[in-house]
């Protein structure tokens, strides 16, 4: 079976459903805060001559996702895979935001779920780059099982290699559930 790189997937809070074109104005109003952006190597990109490169590019991509909020029915943000590498078995996923009115977690964690669920019926290994000076990813990333690996550089710039297979995934939810059990 092929990776399909645009399924439509549902979570209790998120949908993500392949990008369309007409969904750039209501993506760009979830993303012209500029503190999304303020610690990411492009902090400009709230900016719409920026945003719409961004956009482009997502829809050029194959792979990427509008993020719904269930409740609302609202675009929330925005997320992709990309570099499907069959021999590798690995994929990244990464080009994430979500508006600030979703930060805090119990969003991001679902839509990594999701992706990683998916993704892990056809590679062993999920990869996340992220900038440098992007605490704020890098945590998310850390909470959802990502490890630090090194780094990759990717479209000229040096970013932290980060990693989640589906063992090591497997471990963090287990880890998770225990200490949802004895709180």
């Amino acid at each position: 079976m092929p990776f399909d790189l645009q399924p439509a997937l549902r979570g209790d809070l998120l949908e993500l459903r392949p990008l369309r074109a007409d969904d750039f104005d209501a993506l760009f109003a979830a993303a012209s805060d500029p503190l999304i952006w303020e610690q990411h190597p492009e902090s400009d990109r709230y900016t719409a001559e920026k945003f719409r490169r961004y956009f482009d590019g997502a829809m050029q991509s194959g792979g990427a996702f509008a993020v719904m909020d269930r409740a609302s029915g609202q675009v929330v943000g925005s997320t992709r895979y990309h570099g499907y590498d069959p021999v590798a078995r690995e994929i990244e996923i990464g080009w994430t935001f979500l508006a600030r009115s979703h930060w805090g977690g119990a969003y991001n964690q679902e839509m990594k779920r999701l992706l990683l669920e998916h993704a892990f019926q056809f590679v062993d290994r999920v990869v996340f780059l992220v900038g440098p000076s992007n605490i704020r990813s890098q945590r998310a990333v850390e909470k959802i099982g990502g490890r630090l690996a090194g780094t990759r550089v990717s479209d000229g710039r040096e970013s932290l290699l980060f990693v989640i297979t589906a063992e090591s995934l497997n471990r963090t939810e287990a880890l998770i559930k225990l200490r949802e059990r004895s709180v």
